[in-house]
């Protein structure tokens, strides 16, 4: 009896010890904060855009999933413009993605629940007059009508201030320029059709546009507002749930970001690839590397991101009417560009 007891107490504190080390019978909390063992799915938010050229490289090439981890699935949801990214961040259907700053900044003054990362991409957008159209100078737009992807879009704001750099106004008559939202797909349509005089446009539609010879580009993307196309048009952001709970995936999407910048400048005939690759899983139809080639010769692919450029725009906005309940002069977006942590990747980098 007394060796029969020995041997239970025995086989009892040697299960205490293994479940104390994580054995097989240890119980960890799905989903707890700080386990390196449990799944996660990160949700990552896209565009259609060659603008988005580093997210697809990232995702081809497997960065993402490599900085991420084996234990992270990554889950792609594709949108069609900025304001759809921007409330889906909002509210919690996405953790990160690229979306550009018009659209971020409006919903951030809203909910201020989501912080810039990174830039991604600066540049990319052109203006694209119709063939025929007779207009050979922004001053010409006077009594036309031009198309931007969605209201409030970065877009939006650059075809602002170029219409102000000319002494133009935007009306909804004659008098002035008419703005009007189309989906990108839905504008090139609107060119062939001569329903539309115009379009501020990303990239690859506008050299789509050029190549068809149904409009050609009167304002590339070097000369596009603010800062002659040297400004964020696409940008990262995160969810502050997301950075709270997981910083070290944020700072792992930072990174694959920077890698996939350094290897489209080092490998481009490659990065055409992959970019059409993963254009084709987001629409289903592949395009023309040639396409893609022009088309990202009007981008400036880069990390680097200007506060003052986003402040710029946001101002912008204010005075458009889609940034409510503050004014120019009470703007403030101190906590909503935080840069710390791409600091952090490329100073352990």
């Amino acid at each position: 009896m007394k060796k029969l007891i020995t041997t239970l107490v025995s086989v009892v504190l040697a299960m205490t010890v293994l479940s104390a080390c994580g054995g097989k019978n240890s119980e960890t909390p799905s989903g707890s904060e700080g386990s390196s063992t449990d799944a996660i799915t990160v949700r990552l938010g896209v565009f259609k855009n060659i603008t988005h050229a580093p997210s697809y490289v990232a995702l081809d090439k497997g960065y993402f999933q490599k900085e991420f981890g084996d234990n992270v699935k990554i889950e792609v949801l594709s949108f069609d413009n900025g304001s759809e990214f921007s409330t889906a961040l909002a509210t919690g259907e996405i953790d990160l993605g690229t979306v550009g700053p018009g659209p971020s900044t409006n919903q951030y003054v809203k909910s201020k629940n989501f912080r810039v990362v990174s830039g991604s991409n600066n540049g990319g957008a052109v203006l694209v007059v119709g063939k025929d159209s007779g207009i050979t100078d922004v001053k010409d737009l006077v009594g036309k009508t031009v198309a931007i992807p969605t209201k409030g879009s970065t877009n939006e704001i650059s075809l602002r201030l170029l219409l102000q750099q000319a002494g133009l106004k935007v009306t909804d008559d004659a008098t002035g320029v008419q703005i009007i939202a189309r989906a990108p797909a839905d504008t090139l349509i609107a060119m062939r059709q001569k329903e539309i005089d115009a379009t501020l446009i990303p990239e690859p539609w506008g050299t789509q546009m050029e190549q068809e010879g149904i409009g050609s580009i009167l304002v590339d993307w070097n000369k596009i507002p603010p800062n002659n196309g040297d400004y964020p048009l696409t940008i990262m952001v995160a969810s502050d749930k997301f950075i709270k709970e997981h910083r070290d995936l944020v700072k792992a999407a930072i990174k694959a970001n920077l890698q996939a910048i350094d290897f489209i400048e080092k490998s481009p005939d490659e990065a055409y690839t992959s970019i059409n690759n993963q254009l084709k899983e987001l629409t289903g139809k592949a395009m023309d590397v040639e396409l893609i080639k022009a088309a990202l010769s009007r981008c400036h692919i880069t990390a680097d991101l200007s506060t003052e450029a986003i402040e710029e725009m946001a101002k912008v906005s204010i005075e458009a009417g889609y940034i409510k309940d503050i004014t120019v002069d009470t703007l403030d977006l101190s906590e909503f560009v935080d840069l710390s942590m791409l600091e952090e990747v490329k100073k352990e980098s």
